[in-house]
């Protein structure tokens, strides 16, 4: 049993193997080689994973996002965010940091920010006098937050792994996504005072009404999403629904940039995303409940027992744990593999199992940009065309600030909490 669960799924991933397919390998071979059960097993648990309500948001929450990254959202974004900021030092710099924490609270999908922001802010930074490596590590870093903003994707999974709520999950990501943006934010201030680059233009109110009432419908996608869900109008799932109708809606017959054709073809992507998730979800949940059946969680619990470890020392085991599988696995392989043997144990050790699902995404989000292999450097290197070397120059200041900010999070579970207090009572 320890070779199918333990030994082969590093084997196929040493050689390269979708991950569905090193997860759906090893449960194969633990039912028919070791456990001697029916095959049906297997279908019965695949379809049964991805048998819950709450993953009906992920194609919705997709979509939305399809939608609104096609149009002009960013660029009305930015503009929105840079008739804000003024005459700051680094004002575009903080310009991309805010419109990425905004864009994350309507898309949710990381990748999706570094290509949408990146083209509208590097041309941009660049003819500004900005470091190329600098701009690079920003845009490919600060996309990161996309994740522990709400809506975020990988919340919902988890949610559904440790079968904790997902409007508490949203509600605790939001203080440390706006401590993240504020911390890099003020970053980009320094490093522009000290570069001497960046010189913003003063403020100018009339500018900063039309750019307000031209990305009003824009800013009417987050106000919708996490308005509806705390003030008990609808659940996430719904909100999804609501913000595909309402992304529909303004692109369409605001904007007038979408034709329905258009339309169409975003929900041919989503679908094929939402292929790729749900069939890694169906996969692991199958894998969870191998693990579950043959005492692993349970032996693990005993085991930090026995040794006495306390919840700082666990904390921080996960967080290198973490950190280091994050550089090599998409953040949903992460989660669905390592949720179920470290709920139980969190849970022995009296850590509040929200917080702990925030400590996961910060975790995360450092992987999505962590070299060398964080997707998020190469869909940068795809969309800015520079090289690779100049983005993992740019990226090092940004893994030190979310590292700094992960250690604040990790022991102060205040910062998460606090958020659940103030939007869910």
């Amino acid at each position: 049993m320890t070779v199918a669960l333990g030994a082969l799924p590093i084997v196929l991933l040493f050689f390269g193997f979708p991950i569905f397919l090193v997860l759906l390998t090893s449960v194969t071979v633990a039912l028919v080689f070791f456990m001697h059960l029916p095959l049906a097993v297997l279908h019965q648990n695949l379809f049964g994973s991805i048998n819950g309500y709450a993953l009906l948001a992920i194609p919705y929450f997709i979509y939305a996002g399809e939608l609104m990254g096609r149009g002009s959202v960013a660029r009305r974004l930015v503009d929105f965010v840079q008739a804000g900021v003024g005459s700051v030092r680094g004002s575009l710099g903080v310009t991309t940091v805010g419109t990425a924490t905004i864009f994350g609270a309507i898309s949710g999908v990381s990748a999706a920010a570094v290509a949408t922001i990146g083209k509208v802010m590097y041309p941009s930074m660049v003819r500004a006098g900005y470091p190329a490596s600098f701009s690079a590590g920003l845009i490919t870093a600060i996309g990161a937050i996309d994740i522990i903003i709400p809506p975020s994707i990988p919340m919902i999974v988890y949610g559904a792994a440790a079968q904790e709520s997902v409007p508490r999950l949203y509600a605790a990501g939001i203080v440390p996504g706006l401590l993240l943006a504020l911390v890099i934010g003020g970053y980009v201030i320094v490093r522009a005072w000290v570069g001497g680059f960046g010189k913003g233009e003063p403020f100018n109110g009339t500018r900063f009404v039309a750019a307000t009432l031209r990305g009003l419908w824009a800013l009417g996608a987050p106000a919708i999403i996490l308005g509806g869900i705390y003030g008990g109008v609808f659940s996430p799932t719904e909100a999804a629904a609501v913000a595909c109708v309402y992304a529909a809606f303004v692109t369409r017959f605001v904007f007038r940039e979408l034709t329905f054709g258009d339309i169409v073809e975003a929900a041919v992507a989503t679908v094929r995303f939402t292929a790729q998730i749900l069939i890694i979800v169906a996969c692991a949940g199958v894998f969870a409940w191998i693990l579950t059946v043959n005492q692993v969680p349970a032996m693990l619990v005993a085991t930090i027992q026995h040794f006495e470890v306390s919840p700082w020392q666990f904390l921080l085991v996960v967080n290198v744990l973490l950190l280091f599988t994050g550089c090599f696995l998409d953040p949903l392989s992460c989660i669905l593999l390592l949720t179920p043997l470290l709920i139980p144990i969190a849970k022995s050790l009296g850590i509040d199992t929200v917080h702990f699902g925030i400590v996961f995404m910060v975790n995360l989000a450092i992987g999505l940009f962590h070299p060398p292999f964080g997707i998020n450097i190469f869909v940068a290197q795809s969309v800015l065309g520079i090289d690779l070397k100049q983005i993992y120059k740019g990226i090092i200041p940004f893994v030190i600030l979310y590292l700094l900010v992960l250690v604040a999070i990790t022991y102060i579970p205040q910062i998460s909490l606090i958020g659940v207090r103030l939007f869910m009572g």
